[in-house]
């Protein structure tokens, strides 16, 4: 009889079914789709896809890729997402779990019951696991500024969620709000458009702009164990003097850069945006200060006119199964948990890949999944409560005081300090059995 239920089989999803796996612990892997992938496989019939046409990784194949199953060399080194749902579908085979999936079934309820949970699918089957591994993903519920903007858009207004296609935003003049990833990647498909429509971006703060190449070499190749344990001045002066190499200074080409240093954001990933902005084929603007009609009307006291709004604001952790009353961070997306992996209040319910990492999730999610499976056998165990919620604390005021205060922060990590920290949980308590 299964033990374990695996919500969602996506990136992290189905690293924690090949886990249990080759550990022979029983499971059953619910996905909403017909077909693994989450969000990277371009319009999922799951509804939660926030992949469009022309995406690409912003994360280099060999750093994204998991341990023990490298994806092929014939691979552009920043594969398609068409290319990335190849590799997971080869992983799901060759490590035998493809079959062990259950699809078209999402999962409607989780709660407490008989010491473990009771599993509630949309085909009305009810079932009790002493261990739930919760694998939903946390890019698909589109948030939008808070409180909403004064006045009403007249225009076509989404949320980069919904982009798909150039199609959408041809022939318009468009305004998109937000500095991250996939604003960047929208407004600058925009501005390849070549029809001579206004592209801007408006930004509270700006970002700091990193480029997928360096001389020839995959940028984030450039982290590793070592360098992240220099101190953060050093590991600053470092990336500030190789963003100085790589395309001099980020004001000149138009682009705002914030007040705040190096590493204490999110980087926003682009090869391309600095060069179109220099180009003056998107344009920036300060936040917004009010809407009327057609016309936006910009904290600089300047107005401009446009025919769509796109919000690239990010998303809601969100975890539709969850009662309110029982798991609820919608409002500001902090979840506190041990390692950012294990409730202390319920024990036996562990969430993986609820990270945002500098760097590539993927391995990161297969580290959590090793540790579950430990956790779940035996092989090692987790500290008193205590600990756990004194650890808690010490994680989010050592966030704080690097990041801003934001919600868009509060699932932030490194990548190989956080691989280095779970590793070590494994191994200092696996000896006290």
């Amino acid at each position: 009889m299964p033990t374990v239920c695996i919500i969602g089989a996506g990136s992290s999803g189905i690293s924690a079914a090949k886990v249990l796996n080759q550990k022979g612990i029983g499971f059953d892997c619910f996905e909403k789709g017909s077909a693994i992938g989450g969000n990277w496989r371009y319009n999922n019939d799951n509804g939660m896809s926030s992949a469009y046409r022309s995406l690409h990784i912003n994360t280099n194949r060999m750093v994204m890729a998991y341990s023990d199953f490298p994806m092929p060399t014939e691979y552009a080194m920043f594969p398609h997402h068409s290319q990335i749902i190849k590799y997971f579908e080869s992983y799901a085979q060759h490590f035998g779990i493809a079959d062990k999936i259950t699809y078209n079934t999402a999962v409607t309820s989780v709660c407490p019951a008989d010491g473990g949970y009771r599993v509630t699918t949309s085909d009305g089957q009810e079932r009790i696991y002493a261990h739930v591994v919760v694998s939903n993903g946390h890019h698909w519920n589109p948030r939008y500024p808070e409180p909403a903007f004064p006045g009403q858009f007249a225009g076509e207004v989404m949320h980069s969620h919904d982009y798909k296609v150039p199609e959408q935003i041809q022939g318009k003049d468009i305004l998109i709000v937000g500095i991250g990833n996939s604003a960047v990647d929208i407004a600058c498909e925009a501005a390849r458009q070549a029809t001579g429509n206004k592209v801007v971006i408006s930004t509270r703060s700006g970002a700091y702009v990193i480029p997928n190449w360096l001389m020839g070499m995959p940028f984030d190749s450039l982290a590793n164990p070592l360098t992240a344990k220099l101190p953060m001045s050093l590991q600053r002066l470092l990336l500030k003097a190789s963003l100085l190499l790589a395309r001099g200074r980020q004001e000149a080409y138009g682009v705002p850069v914030p007040k705040r240093p190096l590493l204490s954001e999110h980087p926003t990933i682009s090869q391309d945006l600095l060069t179109i902005a220099g180009r003056g084929l998107v344009q920036f603007k300060p936040n917004i200060a009010s809407f009327d009609g057609y016309d936006v009307l910009f904290t600089d006291g300047t107005q401009q006119r446009f025919d769509m709004l796109i919000y690239a604001t990010g998303y809601k952790v969100t975890f539709p199964f969850f009662a309110p009353d029982f798991i609820n961070v919608e409002t500001d997306n902090n979840l506190q948990l041990y390692r950012r992996v294990v409730h202390p209040n319920y024990p036996g319910l562990y969430f993986q890949g609820l990270v945002q990492p500098l760097g590539a999730i993927m391995p990161l999610a297969e580290t959590q999944a090793n540790w579950i499976a430990k956790l779940i056998a035996g092989e090692c165990r987790l500290p008193d409560r205590d600990t756990m919620m004194r650890t808690i604390k010490q994680d989010a005021e050592q966030n704080l005081r690097r990041y801003n205060q934001s919600v868009r922060h509060t699932l932030q990590v490194d990548f190989h300090p956080y691989r280095k920290t779970i590793e070590l949980e494994i191994k200092k308590y696996a000896h006290r059995l």
